[in-house]
């Protein structure tokens, strides 16, 4: 059942009619949440009407939904029935699939929908078939292509050497496919910069760290460990956290110690790719914002399903892929960074590769694949 509710069933309306299933916890992280905003934003400034529907998400998060004039209609999070389910995610959801089937159908029951979006890894075909008479089409992202889905059109914007067949046999052949970093979900900002950066090219003079929005297990800290035991001279360091980061007082801390500035919830962080020369931070949806950027990274899978991107990425020369979370410490980093900030060639030339692969046009591409 919905605890909020966001709705005028009076209201007679001709704009197209689009909500969003997605949930932001501290083991799900916000980066699904933020790429559908992305979405929605571009879907609502040509005339949609958007409506968030979650079941856990943090009161900023809430908070930056009703700012943008977009509906939010909040599950309960009090579990009825078991809620054990039989995907690797499953535990991401807090409740049964059918559970969340229902509640959804009931949040979203006083309109008729043109589009549901769905980016939700404990979601599956069984969930979307549920759903089919909420909404004309069903619009699924994923990444890790590890479950059936019911589906007219799938988005998966990452680069993998077998982009072309990870799908086949997870969705109808009628679904449609939208795949790879054409179609990243980038804000707008980054396509404006990216007419302005140009190749890096010399040496490093300025340094960024981005672990996401969440870091659970604090890979902020481990980086500023890295370059606070390497003599990096007048190099400015910018180290970015989320608002909810677990560490957030002693990162502030320590930046203030080695002098690196810390920012908060940032809203400028294409400024931030854009500036700098090089970045160490994890393989997650801010791999296409580097790229856009042309911005040379070295990669830290945090996730399993980071860790085949992070590769495929190294192996055409558009990153660093230094290692998993259970393999990476301060030293690897160290060592990463000196011999990458030491080789200008190699730097300018993921640069140009990172460029060549993500143009700052997915959002648009996307939302005109769905007819708006």
């Amino acid at each position: 059942m919905a605890d909020g509710h966001v709705g005028d069933t009076a209201m007679v309306n001709t704009m197209p009619l689009i909500a969003i299933r997605t949930d932001a916890t501290s083991k799900i992280g916000t980066g699904h949440f933020m790429r559908c905003l992305t979405l929605a934003n571009e879907l609502k400034q040509r005339g949609a009407r958007i409506r968030f529907v979650s079941r856990d998400l943090p009161v900023y998060l809430r908070d930056m939904l009703a700012t943008k004039g977009i509906e939010l209609a909040l599950l309960s999070s009090e579990a009825t029935e078991n809620q054990r389910g039989d995907l690797a995610h499953s535990h991401w959801l807090g409740v049964s699939q059918q559970q969340d089937a229902d509640d959804t159908i009931q949040a979203l029951s006083d309109q008729s929908w043109d589009w549901l979006v769905i980016d939700h890894y404990a979601l599956d075909a069984r969930w979307e078939s549920a759903l089919r008479a909420t909404a004309k089409r069903i619009m699924v992202i994923d990444d890790i292509a590890d479950r059936k889905h019911d589906c007219d059109l799938l988005l998966d914007q990452n680069y993998y050497s077998d982009m072309r067949t990870r799908y086949i046999g997870k969705v109808s052949v009628h679904c449609q496919l939208l795949l790879g970093p054409r179609y990243a979900l980038l804000r707008d900002e980054f396509q404006k910069l990216r007419k302005k950066v140009k190749p890096r090219a010399g040496s490093v003079k300025r340094i960024l760290v981005f672990f996401g929005g969440v870091d659970a297990d604090n890979y902020t800290g481990l980086a500023i460990e890295a370059l606070a035991g390497v003599a990096i001279g007048e190099i400015q360091v910018d180290v970015v956290i989320g608002a909810l980061h677990p560490n957030l007082s002693q990162i502030e801390l320590a930046c203030t110690e080695h002098r690196y500035l810390c920012h908060v919830q940032t809203t400028n962080m294409a400024e931030l790719m854009a500036a700098a020369d090089l970045a160490i931070g994890a393989g997650g949806a801010a791999s296409w914002e580097r790229c856009c950027m042309g911005l040379p990274a070295l990669l830290v899978a945090l996730a399993e399903n980071q860790i085949e991107i992070a590769k495929a990425l190294d192996s055409i020369g558009a990153c660093v892929y230094i290692g998993t979370e259970e393999t990476v410490n301060s030293s690897t980093i160290q060592c990463a960074m000196t011999n990458l900030m030491e080789n200008h060639d190699q730097l300018k030339s993921i640069s140009e590769h990172a460029l060549s692969l993500v143009d700052g046009m997915g959002v648009e591409r996307v939302c005109q694949e769905m007819g708006c």
